[in-house]
């Protein structure tokens, strides 16, 4: 695969999860995982998520929705924030769990619920410093 392709998703992964969380990936990157690596930065950010045919606030309602839905706690809060730095707004995240809810199951959204205001809270403290 193409360098651009590489570069194209690195820019795009920092862009939505913010370099702290990128970086702390790449550091704790071993020859074990280093195809994993390079394969989301390839296939999720650099083939999918720089696609036209969605925004990428779009693209965030979705991946919350997909994740909740999975019960993909661990996954939940980095796309919260990413999904805040994309440009959702709180109350946008509250409806998106909210219709997932409906459709996943009162439990995968409880637990997504309490991830997401975990994040906004801490957002909203970073914010007021």
């Amino acid at each position: 695969m193409s360098d651009e392709l590489h570069e194209a998703g690195m820019r795009l992964r920092r862009e939505v999860l913010g370099d702290e969380h990128v970086d702390r990936a790449i550091s704790r990157t071993t020859q074990f995982t280093a195809p994993f690596q390079d394969y989301i930065t390839r296939a999720a950010w650099g083939s999918v998520w720089t696609r036209p045919g969605l925004d990428r606030r779009t693209r965030s309602a979705v991946t919350l929705s997909v994740l909740t839905a999975l019960g993909r706690e661990r996954e939940i809060e980095m796309h919260v924030e990413a999904a805040l730095r994309n440009g959702l707004t709180a109350a946008e995240i509250s409806e998106v769990l909210l219709h997932t809810a409906v459709y996943a199951g009162v439990p995968a959204a409880n637990s997504a619920f309490a991830i997401a205001q975990r994040v906004i809270d801490g957002q909203r403290k970073e914010e007021q410093r």
